[in-house]
C-alpha cells in the first residue's frame, strides 16, 4: 500500500523539523553547523534579477527579539570561485557562536571575475548589503548595527566597501548611487589590502592568475586599477575599527599585507588589533580556535552590541 502526502503535510513536516521549504537549498552540512531552532531565509535575491551569483541567506537565533544586530559574511575563492556557504566548513565554531551570542547573520553572492571583472564584486557587495538595510525591519534586524567578516578575496571586499563607504566611490555602486549603509566594525581574515604592494619582481603575464583575472589585466598593466581596488587607498579617521587574521606561513597572500593595512589604521587612528597566527597557511582550522573567537566576541561586543 501507498500513501500520498499532500503539500500541505509536506511543509507541515518540515516546519516540525524546524526547516522550511525555502531552506532546502541549504546544504545539510552547512545546516548543520548552525543551533536548533536556528531560522533561515535561503537565496533571497538582492539585485532584483535571477542572476544566480546575486543571492544571500540570512541566519536568525531562535526565538529572537528585534533589533539584532547583523554579521555579514564575504566568502573568499580568489574573486572567481565558492559561494556564500565557503569557508563556514572549516569555521564551523565562529559560525555557530555567532548565532549562540544572539547575533543575525547573512551569507552573500557576489559574481566572479570570470564572469564580470572589477569593480563588478564590490558593486554586488554593496548591493546586498543595501538590500539587507532596506529589509532589515522585515528579519528583525537593526539595520544601524551592521558588521563584515571575510576570508581572502572576501576579506579584501570586506575591507574595501568598509573603508570606501564613506569615500562615495561612484565605480563601487550600481549606477553610482550612494549606500544607505554603514559598517560599524570589521573583521578580516588574510584578505590582500595594497596591490601595488603584490607586484612580482618579474612581470608574470598569466591570464589565470587571480589578481589578473580580477582586473582583467596585471598589476603592471593598471596600476590605476590596482591603486582603485586596494583597500588602504581609502584608510582615514572616520573608518570602523577592524580585527585582522592572518597566517605566519600564508603562500598565498603574504601576512605583510594585514600588516601594511594595520600601518595604515593606526597612522590614521582607527582601532586595530592584528593576530598573525603562528605557522597557520592561507586558511583552515587554525584560525577557528577558542581564543581567536573570544577575540571575535569581545570585538562584536564592543563595536556592534
Amino acid at each position: 500500500m501507498s500513501f500520498k502526502i499532500s503539500k500541505t503535510a509536506k511543509v507541515i513536516t518540515l516546519l516540525i523539523c524546524g526547516i522550511t521549504a525555502v531552506q532546502a537549498q541549504i546544504p545539510e552540512k552547512i545546516k548543520s553547523i548552525f543551533p536548533a531552532g536556528t531560522v533561515m531565509h535561503n537565496n533571497l535575491a538582492y539585485a532584483g534579477d535571477t542572476l544566480k551569483r546575486h543571492k544571500l541567506d540570512i541566519y536568525l537565533p531562535a526565538n529572537a527579539k528585534e533589533n539584532l544586530p547583523l554579521v555579514i559574511w564575504i566568502h573568499g575563492g580568489a574573486w572567481k570561485e565558492n559561494d556564500k556557504f565557503a569557508d563556514m566548513g572549516y569555521m564551523k565554531n565562529t559560525v555557530k557562536s555567532f548565532i549562540e551570542e544572539g547575533y543575525a547573520f547573512a551569507s552573500i553572492d557576489y559574481r566572479y571575475s570570470t564572469d564580470a571583472i572589477f569593480p563588478a564584486q564590490i558593486q554586488d557587495c554593496n548591493q546586498a548589503i543595501s538590500w539587507l538595510y532596506q529589509n532589515a525591519g522585515k528579519y528583525g534586524i537593526d539595520k544601524n548595527k551592521f558588521a563584515v567578516i571575510g576570508f581572502s578575496a572576501g576579506g579584501h571586499l570586506a575591507s574595501l566597501l568598509a573603508l570606501s563607504n564613506n569615500n562615495k566611490i561612484k565605480q563601487f555602486t550600481k549606477e553610482g548611487k550612494s549606500v544607505p549603509f554603514k559598517i560599524k566594525a570589521v573583521i578580516d581574515f588574510y584578505g590582500p589590502s595594497n596591490f601595488m604592494a603584490l607586484i612580482p619582481k618579474i612581470e608574470i603575464n598569466d591570464p589565470t592568475d587571480a589578481v589578473t583575472s580580477l582586473f582583467g589585466a596585471t598589476i603592471l598593466e593598471r596600476p590605476d586599477i590596482a591603486t582603485l581596488a586596494s583597500p588602504t587607498t581609502y584608510v582615514d579617521a572616520n573608518d570602523p575599527p577592524f580585527l585582522i587574521f592572518h597566517g605566519q606561513k600564508d603562500a598565498l597572500v603574504p601576512y605583510t599585507q594585514s600588516v601594511l593595512l594595520r600601518s595604515y589604521l593606526l597612522k590614521a587612528k582607527v582601532a586595530n588589533e592584528l593576530t598573525i597566527v603562528t605557522d597557520a597557511p592561507h586558511y583552515g582550522e587554525m584560525f577557528d580556535v577558542e581564543s581567536n573567537r573570544k577575540k571575535i566576541s569581545l570585538f562584536l561586543k564592543t563595536y556592534l552590541k
